[in-house]
């Protein structure tokens, strides 16, 4: 037998709707819609609201037991992951972008890992490395191409 939802939505309907038409991300949007099919009575089983959502039914369980417990701003509340500390630290990346912004700089990534271990004593990745000069910071590894050593200058200043 299909489970019928019991919940007491204290907001009115046109409260939803218009927190529906101004919802910041996907997440709130798909939340205050189950709640607005709800209100509107256009749904009145569990497993229906899970189907027209595209969810599973625990998902949709949830849901709802966050916005028994805290109401509306419970169950919109958008919670950051902490993520692991970066390894480069704010004093380190600042001593390597002033280290970058000089006209010698650094020749290759290479060289910038060696540089950041004698810093920190710790061997960073090549990838980490790049990401964090190239993304973070912006900056590019610009190295004039090689030249022969043996190339005749005035044939290459008459060309």
């Amino acid at each position: 037998m299909p489970r019928q939802l019991n919940l007491e939505i204290s907001e009115s309907l046109e409260y939803l709707e218009k927190s529906l038409r101004y919802a910041r991300s996907a997440q709130q949007k798909e939340r205050l819609q189950a709640l607005w099919w709800l209100k509107s009575g256009q749904v009145t089983q569990h497993q229906q609201l899970a189907e027209r959502l595209g969810r599973n039914p625990s998902t949709i369980t949830r849901w709802l037991q966050q916005y028994r417990k805290g109401g509306l701003s419970a169950l919109l509340e958008v919670k950051q992951a902490t993520g692991r500390p970066a390894k480069i630290t704010s004093a380190l990346l600042a001593k390597l972008a002033a280290k970058l912004a000089q006209p010698e700089g650094f020749k290759s990534y290479t060289a910038i890992q060696q540089w950041l271990e004698s810093e920190t004593g710790h061997r960073f990745n090549h990838k980490t490395v790049h990401k964090t000069v190239r993304y973070r910071l912006g900056a590019k590894l610009k190295v004039p191409r090689p030249r022969n050593a043996k190339r005749d200058e005035p044939a290459v200043e008459q060309f």
